[in-house]
């Protein structure tokens, strides 16, 4: 089975997989993606017996989705590769409210023209996970705002707010957690877990959605849509979590909680910053990364992890983990310049590289423009100086350590350094500190 989707614009196939309905959740065990779920024996022979539909959903609370967000993407896109119905729910409701699982504080709360400005934005990055043609396994992209918005507060209160008693709502850990710090927590926020669990049972009532998938952050809100369903009609549907990803310091990997600004959309988060931020994952972490932020099989991904523990200064591991990650996201073109980026700004030669890895490192440095004419009035002492802020008799002083396209500067500062492409010159003081000089006549 293979399906159609866009990669930087292109039309590509997505990967056949030879993963059946019946073993999705081996698939997803093996990969330590089960956190808290239902019935897991019940849900095992429900995928088995045919597709389902199962949604995740994601707040627009900025114009991108995080790389906090990648997991939970994948989720859904391993479940369609199982021949599933994947709805990808935009809370362009909740995204208005807020999520209190998992911080201090309230957030601050968002308007509607922001909300479906950061729904634009977001919507072409779900279609690089997803495949939306029409079909058995086509998905789907809903937005919560259009039944939570009609809705009035007495119809809120009837038809969700009856069938969930506070005291059980108190218990779970998102609220009980916000109750216990100093701030507390609004009724806003507290209602969050009420929309959330109705937008469950709207995807039940309208689209036979029967499961929903999350981080384990969520399992609360799930709990509480689950039982929402059950009093309103009866029903039995189900819940799946993965546990969630963490920063190094052990804090929740998403946006505005750890794991820094890693963005999917490359204007905010360039490929060679998601590179770069990938190759410094902890070893032990490798190996589960791979399993879980990437589509590789099994199979390659222990041939990577042994490869890895046979040499692990080598750091093969993180660069095939920044490498996927990088490649699923914006393609393999922009992953290869990643990497050779990387390679220059680590000690490497700028000599051999592209121009394509030139203009991604004018992204990353800074940049001085001067015209031909002004190039060739400056000498090296100068614009080492004004490159880096430092005295000419510092440069004359250290000039081993400074360097132009990788050709050393000398005490005199006599020597040259062809232009590389006829445009550029990369300065570097030091085995880390980056200059770049753009020959233009603009």
């Amino acid at each position: 089975m293979a399906r159609g989707g866009r990669v930087d614009g292109v039309r590509c196939r997505y990967r056949v997989t030879a993963m059946g309905r019946e073993d999705i959740i081996d698939d997803l065990a093996a990969r330590g993606l089960v956190h808290d779920s239902t019935d897991l024996g019940e849900l095992r022979a429900r995928l088995a017996a045919g597709a389902v539909t199962v949604y995740c959903g994601f707040d627009p609370t900025a114009p991108s989705l995080h790389v906090g967000n990648l997991q939970s993407l994948l989720l859904l896109r391993r479940f369609q590769d199982a021949g599933h119905r994947p709805i990808a729910l935009a809370g362009g409701a909740t995204g208005m409210i807020g999520d209190p699982s998992g911080r201090d504080s309230e957030r601050l709360l968002l308007d509607d023209d922001t909300i479906s400005q950061n729904l634009a934005s977001i919507r072409p990055q779900l279609e690089r996970f997803l495949d939306f043609s029409p079909g058995a396994s086509g998905a789907s992209l809903v937005d919560n705002r259009d039944w939570t918005a009609q809705m009035t507060v007495l119809e809120f209160l009837r038809d969700v707010g009856k069938h969930m008693p506070v005291n059980t709502m108190l218990h779970k850990d998102s609220v009980r957690s916000r109750l216990e710090r100093e701030g507390g927590i609004s009724f806003t926020e507290f209602s969050y877990m009420l929309l959330q669990a109705n937008d469950y049972a709207v995807l039940h009532e309208t689209h036979g959605c029967t499961l929903q998938v999350a981080g384990s952050d969520q399992w609360g809100n799930i709990v509480a849509g689950i039982d929402l369903i059950r009093r309103r009609t009866g029903a039995a549907v189900a819940g799946l979590t993965a546990p969630l990803i963490t920063s190094v310091d052990g804090k929740k990997f998403g946006k505005s909680t750890g794991g820094g600004g890693l963005w999917l959309d490359a204007a905010l988060t360039s490929p060679y910053q998601l590179f770069q931020y990938f190759m410094q994952t902890d070893d032990r972490d490798v190996g589960p990364w791979l399993s879980r932020l990437t589509l590789l099989a099994a199979t390659e991904i222990a041939e990577i992890v042994a490869a890895h523990e046979q040499a692990p200064e080598r750091r093969s591991g993180q660069r095939a983990l920044a490498g996927a990650i990088c490649s699923f996201l914006h393609g393999a073109a922009a992953a290869s310049t990643a990497e050779q980026v990387s390679g220059v700004l680590f000690g490497g030669s700028p000599l051999e590289s592209p121009p394509e890895v030139l203009r991604a490192i004018e992204r990353e440095v800074p940049v001085t423009r001067l015209t031909p004419a002004e190039l060739e009035a400056t000498d090296s002492l100068t614009m080492f100086s004004t490159a880096f802020g430092v005295s000419k008799g510092e440069v004359r002083k250290n000039a081993a350590g400074y360097s132009r396209n990788g050709v050393a500067m000398t005490a005199s500062g006599a020597e040259s350094a062809t232009l590389l492409h006829g445009q550029w010159l990369l300065l570097r003081r030091g085995k880390t500190s980056y200059h770049l000089v753009v020959s233009s006549e603009d």
